[in-house]
C-alpha cells in the first residue's frame, strides 16, 4: 500500500475539543490499556510489548512506530570527565540532593512544595551534566535553572497533560516518532502540511507532550533526539506564529537542555525562510550548528526507519486509532521499566541514566562502595591466614 500521499494533507477543520486537562481526565479511555496485555501498562512478563512492534521497512506497511533503533544505529560514548569537571558536578549533585522543597510556581515569593519521587528521579547524573553543559559548566547557573526547570514542569503541568488531552492534537498525524536516526537518536517528524487545529496553548502543550515521549523511547547512552521538520505544501496560516516560535524555543532552550542532536528541514519555502530569518537572533549558537538545511535525509537515517515520504523506504501509513495507543503504551511501559530500575537503585538522586534505560552500566549504589566496604573488600583478596608469617625484626637497643 502506497505511503500516504502529501495532497491530503489539506487543513481539516477544528474538532470540538477538551476546554482543559481535567475534562479530558474524565473521557478517558481503555486504549492504551488494549494495545498491552495488561491493565497497569506494566511489561508483560512473558513478552513486552515492544516486542509485537515492526522493526524496520521489511515489516511492510507500518501503522505504529519502531520500537529500537537498527543494530548499528548506537550512540557514542560518553566522554571520561575530567578533574575539574567532576567536582563541579559532585557540587551540583550534593546541592540539588539537599532539595526537600521547590516552588510551585516562577512567581516572586511562590508557595514551595516537597520534592516529589519524580522530580528526584528527573534530576540524574545525566541530567544535572546536560545542565552543566549547557551553562558552560557554572555551578550557579546550572543549580538555578535546574531548579527553574522542576518548577516550570509543576506550573505549566507537564504531568497533567494526558494522552486523552493531547489526542485531537495528532489525529492527523503532523507529529510523529517514527525510526531512529544513525547514532539511535529517535526522530520526530514535524509535518506543518497537517495542520488541524487553530493556534492555542494545547499546540505547545502538544509538542512538549511529543518530546517527553521522546524522551521515554531514547536508549542507553542516548540523551538526545533528531527533529525532521518536512514543510512540503504547508499553506499559509498553517506555520507557528512568531510568538509561539520564541516560546517554543524558550522551553527547549531552558527546560531540555542538550536534547537536540540535529534538526533536519527539507522542502523550506521562502515564507518559511523569512520565519527563521526572525528567530534565529533567539537560537543559541550551539543550536544553530545541528541545523541541516535540504540534505538528502538518507545520509542521516537508515533507510530501512526512514519514512517514504521524506525519501526512506519506510511504507508508513498514520491511522490514529493504531498509533497513538501503540505510541502511549510503548512509553508507559518503558517509563515503568524505568522507575522499577530506580527504586531498586535506591531512589537515588544523580542515578545513572544507563542503568536506568536498562544498559549494562551499574547503579550509583553499585559504582559508589563506601570505603570501608572497599577496605574489607581488599583485605579478603590478601587472604592473609594463607600466607607465611613475616620473620620477627630485632628490637633496637
Amino acid at each position: 500500500m502506497e505511503a500516504p500521499k502529501e495532497e491530503s494533507a489539506a487543513p481539516v477543520e477544528p474538532q470540538q475539543q477538551p476546554e482543559t486537562p481535567e475534562d479530558a481526565k474524565e473521557e478517558k479511555t481503555n486504549n492504551e490499556n488494549q494495545a498491552t496485555t495488561t491493565t497497569d501498562n506494566k511489561p508483560n512478563e512473558n513478552k513486552s510489548f515492544a516486542d509485537t512492534l515492526p522493526l524496520s521497512a521489511a515489516d511492510g506497511l507500518i501503522k505504529t512506530l519502531f520500537p529500537r533503533p537498527l543494530d548499528d544505529c548506537r550512540p557514542s560514548s560518553p566522554p571520561e570527565l575530567t578533574a575539574e569537571e567532576q567536582t563541579k558536578y559532585e557540587t551540583v549533585l550534593k546541592a540539588v540532593s539537599e532539595w526537600t522543597t521547590i516552588p510551585t510556581t516562577s512567581s516572586k515569593n511562590a508557595p514551595t512544595e516537597p520534592l516529589t519521587d519524580d522530580e528526584r528521579m528527573f534530576l540524574t547524573r545525566e541530567c544535572l551534566l546536560r545542565y552543566l553543559r549547557a551553562t558552560k559548566w557554572n555551578v550557579a547557573d546550572a543549580i538555578q535553572r535546574l531548579q527553574a526547570t522542576l518548577t516550570w514542569r509543576r506550573e505549566y503541568g507537564v504531568k497533567e497533560h494526558t494522552q486523552e488531552y493531547i489526542s485531537v492534537e495528532n489525529e492527523t498525524g503532523k507529529q510523529i516518532i517514527l525510526g531512529f536516526d544513525n547514532s539511535g537518536r529517535p526522530c520526530l517528524y514535524l509535518n506543518p502540511a497537517r495542520q488541524n487545529t487553530e493556534h492555542s496553548d494545547r499546540q505547545i502543550q502538544h509538542l512538549v507532550f511529543m518530546l517527553e515521549r521522546v524522551i521515554d523511547l531514547m536508549g542507553p547512552d542516548q540523551e538526545s533526539l533528531a527533529l525532521l521538520v518536512n514543510f512540503k505544501q504547508t499553506r499559509s496560516g498553517q506555520n507557528a506564529t512568531i510568538g509561539q516560535g520564541r516560546q517554543t524555543l524558550h522551553i527547549l532552550q531552558n527546560h531540555y537542555p542538550e536534547r537536540l542532536g540535529r534538526a533536519l528541514v527539507i522542502n523550506m519555502p521562502l515564507v518559511i525562510l523569512g520565519f527563521m530569518k526572525l528567530i534565529t537572533p533567539f537560537i543559541d549558537p550551539r543550536t544553530r550548528e545541528k541545523l541541516k538545511f535540504n540534505e538528502d535525509l538518507r545520509q542521516h537515517v537508515p533507510p530501512a526507519q526512514l519514512w517514504k515520504a521524506v525519501n526512506g523506504d519506510v511504507e508508513f501509513e498514520y491511522d490514529h486509532a493504531s498509533y497513538w495507543p501503540a505510541l502511549n503504551a510503548l512509553a508507559a511501559q518503558r517509563r515503568e521499566e524505568y522507575r522499577e530500575r530506580w527504586n531498586k537503585g535506591g531512589k537515588l538522586v544523580g542515578e545513572h541514566e544507563n542503568y536506568l534505560k536498562g544498559g549494562p552500566g551499574k547503579s550509583r549504589a553499585e559504582t559508589e562502595v563506601p570505603n570501608t566496604a572497599r577496605v574489607e573488600e581488599k583485605l579478603e583478596q590478601l587472604d592473609v591466614t594463607d600466607s607465611p608469617a613475616a620473620p620477627a625484626q630485632p628490637v633496637a637497643a
